[in-house]
């Protein structure tokens, strides 16, 4: 009896845990599925923060325009011309452009009509969109280096003429269309190592109406 027992426990024993195969099946198992769980997860951390980043540059631009837009309400004497244009004179002419140029003048709040080198202007150049102070004499620019302007139109009427005495119906008006793209870095490395990046195109549209009544 003893002996039975005995060789009963030897083959028992000789047949327990896994064998080298069995391991190794295991081992791959889990490191296929550890990769795919980890390749997900950082692709989703990824792309969160290449929305958070893309979302910062696209609040740039919306703060950018709303700043326009506002300036543009509170100015008057607007002028639309060609981006080249530097003239103070012109700058400070009541000019409609129902064709569309690439700058737009006007006397802001506060300013002297007689003045002529005090006339803010915004233009297209170089990818980016410019503001002066004075007349152009010095520039910056108002929108970030991740955004890329691929175009600006400005529409000015109602605009000829002199303030309050042009005799028109119609109040002056400046409409300007944005076109462009905005991207943000990723961290993740393609084949050849360069970051990829995201890019997300933008067309934007948006009118500003003098506040000061000139009918």
């Amino acid at each position: 009896m003893k002996n039975r027992y005995s060789n009963t426990k030897k083959k028992l024993s000789s047949q327990a845990g896994f064998t080298l195969i069995e391991m190794m099946v295991a081992v791959s198992l889990f490191a296929i599925v550890m990769t795919i769980s980890v390749g997900a997860l950082l692709s989703l951390v990824d792309a969160n923060r290449k929305a958070q980043a893309l979302q910062s540059v696209m609040n740039n631009l919306n703060v950018t325009l709303d700043g326009m837009v506002r300036n543009i309400r509170m100015g008057i004497t607007y002028h639309c011309d060609d981006a080249n244009e530097t003239n103070k004179t012109i700058l400070s002419t009541r000019t409609d452009c129902v064709s569309g140029g690439e700058l737009l003048s006007f006397e802001a709040f506060g300013n002297s009509l007689s003045d002529t080198g005090d006339q803010w202007v915004y233009w297209f150049e170089d990818g980016r969109l410019w503001k002066s102070e004075d007349a152009r004499d010095t520039a910056l620019p108002v929108t970030a280096p991740e955004v890329e302007i691929d175009s600006f139109q400005v529409f000015v009427s109602g605009s000829e003429g002199t303030l309050n005495t042009d005799g028109d119906t119609i109040q002056p008006r400046v409409v300007f269309s944005i076109q462009g793209t905005a991207g943000a870095e990723g961290s993740v490395f393609s084949v050849v190592g360069a970051a990829k990046r995201i890019r997300t195109t933008f067309n934007i549209q948006a009118v500003a109406s003098q506040r000061i009544l000139d009918l």
